[in-house]
């Protein structure tokens, strides 16, 4: 196949974004755009697999992030993945890090190459290995545990052909991130030159995983504003899609004028690993979190002294410490996650007038200036910056 034959097949995705997008945003020229980098973004995803994914002799790839903005991933969490053969047998060392959570999750037919969505085969959590003091570890994945083997070992699931790990941070820029590698040992160790046949394969099944990368949620918050979810949360189950096993979902979609805004209000589970609260456009890629407050996690929101969480989404500052910006998104999806926590309780969340939303506030409640504010946002694109992504 020539460079021009494989640039003919990817002609078709265009039509099939428009056809996915909801039908009031397909004239519009920014859903249009956004929709393009979409496609960019899926282009970008599987093209890593394509150059340097292999089963044999599997990598770590970047699966989700700033730049692959796909699935709606969470501002807190760094995704990689690896293709791997069902059945063999792998080896992981690596150093822990200090973050919140290190997991990895066994995936069976990849969602990408199927278009369908399935649950995890299997969750690992990276803290339950035996970790030196240094915090490195060294596990074997294998359907069996070798014969005399002492050290960590980890079962692999008979479906299993894809790995993908989360780290999740708190303290951006502050913690230390993992940093680790894996091996095939069932296979020689040198990798001979790829075929030209294994190449077209590899290059063929570009377009459908572009097309399922890049269409495949464009219409969560569509759904959400059809089910009466406007300006209003409800609980949401993500387990057959690959989410994270004991964390729960929240969601809705919002719709705000510029001189209104959400005010939002919970009481955070006095046990509780990690929580966080997130913003999507209308095609549910995530709201740019690197460089505007358009999320918040449990280390950097600020709880009143009775002990709730109290926050403003909206265009606008409203001079509080919890605002999420919508950064000149006038629809889109709220998202919160609660992992490992004794209680999940869906939040109250209400459309106001944005003049109305300090009266809201217990008086003392903390407040920023444009000038802290300013300062905030700089600090945190550094720290976001200085995490892994590549």
């Amino acid at each position: 196949m020539s460079w021009e034959e494989f640039v003919d097949q990817l002609r078709p995705l265009g039509a099939k974004m428009a056809e996915r997008l909801p039908p009031r945003l397909r004239d519009d020229p920014q859903t249009q755009a956004e929709s393009q980098r979409l496609l960019l973004a899926a282009t970008m995803r599987a093209v890593a697999d394509a150059i340097v994914g292999d089963r044999a002799h599997p990598m770590f790839v970047p699966e989700l992030n700033i730049a692959l903005n796909l699935f709606q991933p969470n501002s807190d969490t760094i995704y990689k993945s690896a293709l791997i053969e069902p059945g063999g047998s792998y080896r992981m060392r690596g150093e822990r890090g200090s973050i919140k959570y290190m997991r990895m999750a066994q995936l069976g037919p990849d969602t990408l190459r199927t278009g369908k969505h399935a649950p995890t085969l299997i969750d690992y959590d990276f803290d339950t290995l035996n970790l030196s003091p240094e915090g490195v570890f060294d596990v074997l994945i294998s359907p069996e545990r070798p014969q005399g083997h002492a050290g960590d070992w980890w079962s692999l699931h008979p479906k299993c052909e894809k790995l993908m790990i989360r780290f999740i941070s708190y303290d951006w820029g502050a913690e230390r991130e993992p940093r680790f590698g894996i091996d095939r040992l069932d296979v020689a160790p040198n990798r001979p030159r790829l075929s030209a046949q294994e190449l077209a394969r590899r290059f063929d099944e570009l377009p459908t995983i572009i097309g399922n990368a890049a269409t495949m949620l464009v219409r969560q918050v569509e759904a959400l504003r059809n089910d009466g979810h406007i300006n209003a949360l409800k609980t949401v189950d993500f387990s057959q899609m690959t989410g994270l096993a004991r964390q729960s979902y929240y969601e809705g979609a919002y719709d705000l004028a510029d001189d209104e805004a959400l005010y939002f209000e919970v009481a955070i589970p006095k046990q509780c690993g990690y929580w966080s609260l997130i913003l999507t456009n209308e095609i549910y890629e995530t709201t740019d979190w690197y460089n505007n407050q358009s999320s918040l996690n449990g280390a950097q929101a600020v709880l009143d002294p009775d002990g709730v969480f109290r926050a403003v989404i909206s265009a606008r500052d409203p001079g509080v410490h919890n605002w999420l910006d919508t950064a000149g998104n006038a629809k889109g999806a709220v998202q919160g996650r609660w992992l490992d926590c004794d209680e999940r309780p869906l939040p109250i969340m209400r459309k106001v007038k944005f003049a109305e939303i300090r009266g809201l506030f217990p008086s003392d409640t903390r407040t920023v200036s444009a000038a802290a504010r300013e300062a905030a946002l700089r600090e945190r694109r550094l720290r976001a910056q200085m995490r892994t992504i590549w």
